[in-house]
């Protein structure tokens, strides 16, 4: 079945999901979590310059590296934290060792600075260093331009101030509300839940409807699955980063690893409603696709995908009983529309595009059946 109106306008999609994207980002920018995170870094980045001028020897001289050390500890979990910090501080000290091999060889000129940067940024790719490569090549340059003649007493100040502000930026973070991100886990595996039990829903009334549907939004909607798919993945890593080191982990305990097991099987019902989604729009808006949806086979086929709408979008945690019928309807639904559509002939020089939507309802349910 196809029509030779075209396919809705990707450019005006694209132009809505650039704008959703803006909004979100500036939503993120001030949601509650960033604010907490700025209020403790300013509080670390202050309580680091306090102590800086107590620092002994030359490195009392340096305080303004103190504050500087916080922020780079400051991170929005506290393994994190400990993590950054660390790294930072191993990057800084082989920059500073670099500069003083540098200093020992010969007088800094340009071509000595310059290979010397170089091997401080391929020391930077050393395993496990992470977010401490930058600091090696910048810590060097630091000592020779700003250290000069007093070269020893800034490393030693650099070093130690440094030192200091990270301790003083993971205390605070370890101390003041360490961030727990359970809860934006929990909620996007809700709202991608819902998001893909819509998508069926209205792909299933879209069958229903007078082609070509009225209703076409949900034929824009493949990317923006998938992409609603990838930020929950990251929102479920960040929520088990979250709990390491994180002394509040006891008091709100979530079973990570039913998070991560949900996730993968949302994942697969994305990719599969994905492919529903492509071959029901080219049914509908293309004619030069060799396949098309016999006219009998639209009302058990949106009854299926509606059954199977409903059952992906109910709460896995909520009414048990609910899930079950709603898991035996989308069962019986599918089941009814393959005994509707077997044994018909298919139509001369097209293929019935039913069978492909049907096996991916078959593992749509496969994907979220109950575990024995």
């Amino acid at each position: 079945m196809g029509n030779t109106q075209a396919r809705p306008d990707a450019r005006w999609a694209r132009g809505t999901q650039l704008l959703r994207q803006a909004v979100g980002g500036l939503s993120a920018a001030f949601a509650a979590q960033r604010l907490q995170l700025a209020a403790k870094a300013a509080l670390a980045a202050g309580l680091a310059f306090a102590i800086a001028p107590h620092m002994p020897g030359a490195a009392s001289h340096y305080a303004y590296y103190a504050p500087l050390g916080a922020l780079v500890a400051m991170y929005h979990n506290v393994a994190g934290s400990v993590k950054q910090g660390a790294q930072a501080l191993a990057g800084l000290a082989m920059g500073i060792g670099l500069a003083f091999v540098l200093v020992s060889i010969s007088e800094p000129s340009p071509l000595t600075v310059a290979l010397f940067m170089g091997v401080g940024v391929l020391l930077g790719g050393l395993p496990g260093i992470g977010s401490g490569s930058d600091w090696i090549p910048t810590a060097a340059l630091l000592v020779l331009l700003v250290g000069g003649s007093n070269a020893e007493d800034f490393s030693y100040g650099y070093l130690v101030q440094m030192a200091a502000g990270v301790a003083v930026g993971i205390a605070v973070n370890f101390l003041i509300f360490p961030p727990l991100h359970l809860n934006a886990a929990a909620s996007s595996l809700a709202d991608l839940r819902l998001a893909l039990g819509r998508q069926l829903t209205d792909m299933g009334a879209a069958l229903t409807e007078k082609w070509p549907p009225e209703h076409e939004e949900w034929s824009r909607r493949s990317d923006e699955l998938a992409e609603a798919a990838r930020s929950v993945r990251h929102l479920v890593k960040e929520a088990d980063a979250s709990r390491r080191a994180n002394p509040r982990r006891k008091l709100h305990p979530r079973d990570i690893d039913r998070d991560y097991q949900d996730l993968r099987n949302l994942e697969r019902v994305t990719f599969h409603i994905q492919d529903m989604t492509d071959v029901l729009s080219d049914v509908i808006w293309e004619d030069d696709v060799p396949y098309a949806i016999p006219l009998q086979d639209n009302e058990p086929l949106a009854n299926a995908i509606t059954a199977t709408g409903e059952l992906v979008s109910t709460d896995t945690d909520g009414d048990a009983q609910e899930w079950r019928d709603r898991y035996d309807a989308a069962i019986a639904a599918v089941e009814a529309c393959m005994a509707a559509t077997a044994g018909r002939p298919a139509s001369q020089g097209t293929v019935p595009a039913s069978e492909s939507v049907l096996l991916s309802l078959h593992r749509i349910l496969r994907a979220v059946r109950p575990k024995d």
